[in-house]
């Protein structure tokens, strides 16, 4: 009886079937933020009052903003707080964008970016609540599909935004953010649905994530994963996996949480063109998506996986040979073009290699592989901050090929095991 009336409640609220609702404008605007704007602006305006060491911890707290978002998913829960997490978390990262100039300390940057990335990842967490819970399990793909469209678009609006705004003032480019953020609670707020609370257990979605930002995945922040439950999903051999993942995302995410001021210090690449071109890499990212999972098909995820870990081998070798030699800027964006196509292949791969492997529970496996890379994204940023403070901007592509190698080496290990 209560899986009929919770089936009549969700046929009621299903918009006729229409997989794309007014409300994901909002998430598009988040995602311009989070994923565009911020990546460029928020290092450019520390690298300019502090230290590359600074920039790699403010970009850390902003990561791990985010890694606690879950909680708030589980409050929304609790309390029935939809709408108001939804555009309370896009108000507190629009308040915290806005006082960031004039904060003058590493402290206070360090707080305000922290709250920022728990702001922006409550709204992304919440925005999954109005798919599952108001929509039948058979539309969640493709509502979750449309919505992950929309951000990573907004992402590419974003960056493109980024670069003129980094060009005029950095004061300016953050208030512009914050703006844009503001805005986005006005869909948030007045179209978002009201709807009666079905008890339906929490899943952990298993899209792909659209963006290497770990904060620009809602299906990443979704589901609160408690220590006991990454111990029990953690056996060989999905701990070597997750090891192999964790160690060649840290890599990526010291590389990406310096991005504009690493191109611009180390390869002459200006911040606007740095924008536009991690803009165009975006989206034909997003192009590779659905062809990712076709080759993850049929010729085997782990095998997509290698490709992806080698792709990005022989783009960040491009990358120290360019420091090395001095080539010139286009040179290096086209390295880097290779990097973002590459996460196309290893985001799809990763989720299915992940689901192969922990099908004994493929939710906790799943659990475990969101939550190494949310935690890989902090380190990578500390990480890299310190390496790019103690032995120069060189160091990251280095590092980054390192762990990359590496991680190919434990996932070619793997693959023998399972042969």
């Amino acid at each position: 009886m209560a899986d009929k009336t919770a089936h009549i409640l969700f046929d009621d609220v299903s918009e006729s079937g229409k997989p794309i609702e007014t409300w994901y404008i909002s998430y598009a605007l988040l995602g311009a933020t989070v994923a565009g704007l911020i990546p460029i602006l928020l290092p450019l305006s520390v690298i300019g009052r502090g230290t590359i060491a600074d920039v790699g911890y403010v970009m850390a707290a902003f990561n791990l903003g985010g890694l606690i978002s879950p909680v708030w998913g589980r409050i929304a829960d609790r309390r029935l707080l939809y709408r108001e997490l939804l555009a309370g978390g896009l108000l507190v990262t629009a308040l915290t964008l806005a006082i960031f100039p004039w904060a003058s300390s590493l402290w206070s940057w360090v707080m305000l970016a922290f709250l920022q990335g728990t702001g922006a990842g409550s709204a992304a967490t919440v925005a999954n609540l109005f798919i599952v819970e108001l929509h039948p399990e058979r539309e969640w793909d493709k509502r979750i599909g449309w919505l992950q469209s929309f951000y990573g678009g907004g992402q590419v609006f974003g960056l493109i935004l980024a670069g003129v705004l980094s060009r005029i003032s950095m004061h300016a480019g953050l208030y512009s953010t914050a703006v844009i953020t503001a805005l986005a609670i006005i869909p948030a707020w007045f179209m978002t649905p009201i709807f009666p609370r079905l008890q339906i257990q929490r899943p952990i979605l298993r899209q792909p994530v659209q963006s290497e930002i770990h904060i620009g995945s809602p299906q990443r922040l979704y589901m609160l994963i408690s220590p006991r439950k990454i111990w029990r999903g953690l056996h060989a051999p999905f701990a070597l996996f997750i090891s192999a993942w964790l160690i060649t995302f840290m890599g990526a995410a010291a590389f990406f949480s310096l991005y504009p001021v690493l191109m611009n210090s180390a390869y002459g690449v200006d911040p606007v063109v740095a924008s536009v071109g991690f803009a165009v890499a975006a989206a034909l990212g997003l192009a590779l998506y659905p062809a990712a999972g076709i080759w993850s098909e049929k010729f085997g995820s782990i095998q997509i996986l290698q490709i992806g870990f080698g792709v990005r081998i022989l783009a960040f070798t491009g990358l120290i040979t360019i420091g090395s030699g001095h080539v010139g800027s286009h040179a290096a964006l086209f390295s880097f073009l290779f990097i973002v196509l590459a996460w196309s292949l290893l985001s799809v791969a990763g989720t299915a290699v992940t689901s192969e492997l922990s099908k004994s529970n493929e939710g906790e496996g799943l659990g475990v592989f969101n939550a190494a890379t949310a935690v890989a994204g902090v380190l990578g940023a500390v990480i890299g901050g310190w390496l790019a403070g103690e032995y120069g901007y060189d160091a990251i592509p280095i590092f980054a090929l390192i762990s990359i190698t590496g991680g190919l080496a434990i996932v070619s290990l793997l693959q023998k095991f399972r042969q």
